[in-house]
């Protein structure tokens, strides 16, 4: 499905990943999988097809959400909590996307309230 050049412009890179699934989802996917494990970022980034350039990015954004953790070269599932938090969101939303279709962000702030307007 293409999309406008505006989008292909501002998105973020991991918004525009053919799949629908963000860098941060597939890293997440692989230490749920693995997560009696602990792995190298080269490893993460070899079994998520993340790519390099991304890699430390995605994992450190996770580290600071409580997601994943760190030691040394090393990278693990975060807190259970945090976790099961982050999966139930991310199951809403995409059981909210398949009944009702994906929200369009340009739509939304068609119709945000301007904050410097109203003072």
């Amino acid at each position: 499905m293409p999309i406008d050049i505006e989008t292909f412009d501002s998105a973020p890179e991991d918004r525009l990943q053919h799949s629908g699934e963000t860098n941060a989802d597939r890293v997440m996917r692989f230490l749920a999988t693995h997560s009696d494990q602990a792995f190298t970022q080269s490893e993460i980034r070899d079994a998520t097809d993340v790519k390099a350039g991304s890699i430390s990015v995605v994992l450190s954004r996770l580290e600071d959400r409580g997601l994943v953790r760190h030691k040394g070269n090393y990278w693990a599932l975060g807190d259970a909590d945090e976790v099961a938090a982050y999966t139930s969101l991310s199951e809403s939303t995409r059981t909210a996307n398949d009944r009702f279709g994906e929200e369009d962000m340009d739509e939304w702030l068609e119709h945000a309230v301007d904050d410097e307007a109203t003072e």
